[in-house]
């Protein structure tokens, strides 16, 4: 598995922060450990501690930009936080399909067509914003998004995805590692 370029903090990563800051002061969030920014128009994940950018890993968010409709397949954007991990301890590259594993673990080249296969680990995000990500017709847990690892790594860095946010097997792994769950997640 590959572990990709990491992304550079851009000039407007600090103004990004500090507007997520308030955005999960306002859910009532907790900020007092590591949290998480996915970056859209960058394409990039941050680790988050002490309101300063740690670690970035390069991601894949949704082809039609933010959203968060149910059935517009965007990312939905605004304050979530990490509901469940799933995935502890298991082998780079498995296949989960309904958040369970299926035994079988992926290893690249398989056939074309193999489709969006979610690997590796996941972060279930629940939506914390009532109206934006959370409620009837928009809601993040209900639309089953999630950061997972991906199949097709060499997409990362593209908007290409289905609304999750896609990573690097070896890239998430490190993320589920740095995480507790309840950790805030902000879509911007």
């Amino acid at each position: 598995m590959n572990t990709f370029d990491r992304p550079q903090p851009g000039p407007q990563l600090p103004a990004l922060i500090a507007t997520s800051l308030g955005m999960i002061e306002d859910c009532g969030g907790s900020t007092d450990g590591p949290w998480l920014l996915v970056d859209s128009a960058a394409q990039a994940l941050w680790l988050v501690r002490a309101g300063r950018p740690e670690r970035g890993w390069t991601v894949s968010t949704s082809s039609r930009g933010l959203d968060n409709r149910d059935g517009s397949g965007g990312t939905p954007p605004g304050v979530h936080r990490v509901a469940r991990k799933i995935g502890a301890g298991a082998a780079p590259g498995t296949v989960f399909v309904s958040r369970e594993p299926t035994g079988e673990i992926w290893s690249p080249p398989t056939a074309p067509d193999e489709g969006d296969l979610i690997l590796t680990r996941i972060l279930v995000l629940d939506g914390c914003q009532d109206g934006i990500n959370r409620g009837a017709g928009i809601d993040s847990r209900a639309r089953y998004i999630y950061v997972h690892g991906t199949n097709h790594e060499d997409h990362l860095g593209r908007p290409v995805s289905h609304g999750c946010v896609r990573m690097a097997g070896a890239d998430i792994m490190e993320v589920f590692d740095l995480v507790e769950e309840g950790a805030p997640l902000v879509i911007v």
